[in-house]
């Protein structure tokens, strides 16, 4: 998710998009921990992207 698109989320939004990626965030690393995952670089994306979510709520709050 690109940063111009978080800031135009509202907080609803962004805590709905930050449980949604916290929960597939989980989910790639279990898998990936089982068998590797073709595209490990997708973990770091989406840890950043949550980072990304966290710091526009703070903002907002």
């Amino acid at each position: 998710m690109k940063k111009a698109d978080i800031k135009n989320l509202s907080v609803g939004d962004l805590q709905n998009q930050l449980a949604d990626a916290k929960a597939t965030y989980t989910k790639m690393k279990l898998a990936h921990r089982i068998s590797p995952i073709e595209n490990p670089i997708q973990i770091r994306d989406l840890r950043r992207t949550i980072a990304r979510l966290e710091t526009e709520l703070t903002n907002k709050q």
